[in-house]
């Protein structure tokens, strides 16, 4: 008996080995595929700047306290996918659902409406201003912005709250976080950065020419739309120039615009009015300093070398 139980013990004694080496090879196969995956899924900063937006606007619906109802997200992001399908089809271009999703979400975060009809007038305008309104086969308005343009300046029941973020500024301070990440990923974070600078010095320098106090223009910066249009929408690389130093001073011109608007003519969007009064310079921009194209993927395999009239930010 004493011989038999031998081999009853090796067996024993190789099962937590047997064990070890199959809980080794499933962690680095299915994890590592896991990974790998995860790594292609936002190698497209897109990917990411939906996942940002989606929480920025759950956030706004139940920690910020935005009146946020159902029906402002589901008619948004419904209609816009409607129009960039139609839009698709008319023109023979490759359906691509990240671009109205991306402008929907933003609609969603900036545009306020007494009913779904203006919001998805504003989806209609901002993804097919994208088939319309291009030169040399690229669009250069940033469809959210001239959607929210368009439907604030011709109906009274639109409008833009920056107020609703709060003073405290935690909501910037999320919305910042979030920006920064997937700016970071598509490599413009020199275009946030640079507004966020140039509204800063013109915000503190109007309160020191007239003597104001400090706290008005921190009481500003403050605010987490102003960040959203930093990260979201001026940073869109479809429709900024495309050469580093005629892009800054683009940035520049839409802040100084803005700005005045803001301060001078009282317009509580004026970033989002100075992106759209500034768009048309793009393509003159673009004409006097050449540059590559930018895109959201720069491997040619990945890009529509027709003109893609995806977008973001849209």
């Amino acid at each position: 008996m004493k011989h038999l139980q031998h081999p009853l013990n090796d067996v024993d004694r190789r099962k937590p080995v047997v064990a070890a080496a199959f809980a080794e090879s499933w962690r680095f196969g299915v994890v590592g595929q896991f990974g790998e995956r995860l790594r292609q899924v936002f190698s497209d900063p897109r990917h990411g700047q939906i996942l940002a937006l989606s929480v920025l606007v759950l956030l706004g619906a139940w920690a910020f306290s935005f009146e946020m109802p159902l029906w402002r997200p589901a008619t948004a992001v419904c209609v816009a996918l409607a129009v960039q399908a139609l839009g698709a089809w008319v023109t023979g271009l490759r359906f691509d659902w990240r671009s109205p999703v991306i402008s929907s979400l933003s609609l969603t975060l900036l545009l306020r409406s007494d009913g779904p009809e203006l919001v998805a007038l504003a989806a209609v305008i901002a993804i097919g201003s994208k088939f319309i309104l291009r030169f040399d086969g690229r669009h250069f308005f940033n469809p959210t912005a001239l959607g929210i343009v368009a439907i604030v300046l011709i109906f009274d029941g639109a409008w833009v709250s920056p107020g609703q973020w709060g003073a405290t500024g935690f909501a910037a301070v999320a919305a910042a976080g979030a920006g920064l990440a997937v700016t970071y990923g598509a490599r413009r974070l020199e275009v946030p950065l640079a507004f966020l600078a140039f509204w800063a010095a013109l915000s503190f320098g109007r309160a020191l020419w007239f003597g104001d106090p400090l706290a008005i223009p921190m009481h500003q910066l403050s605010s987490g739309a102003l960040v959203v249009f930093a990260f979201f929408m001026i940073s869109d690389p479809m429709t900024a120039p495309w050469n580093l130093a005629a892009r800054l001073f683009w940035v520049g011109a839409v802040a100084a615009v803005g700005f005045a608007l803001q301060t001078t003519w009282i317009v509580t969007a004026g970033p989002i009015f100075g992106l759209v009064a500034m768009a048309p310079l793009v393509p003159v921009l673009n004409r006097l300093f050449p540059a590559p194209a930018m895109r959201w993927r720069p491997a040619p395999e990945q890009s529509n070398q027709k003109g893609d009239p995806t977008c973001a930010p849209s």
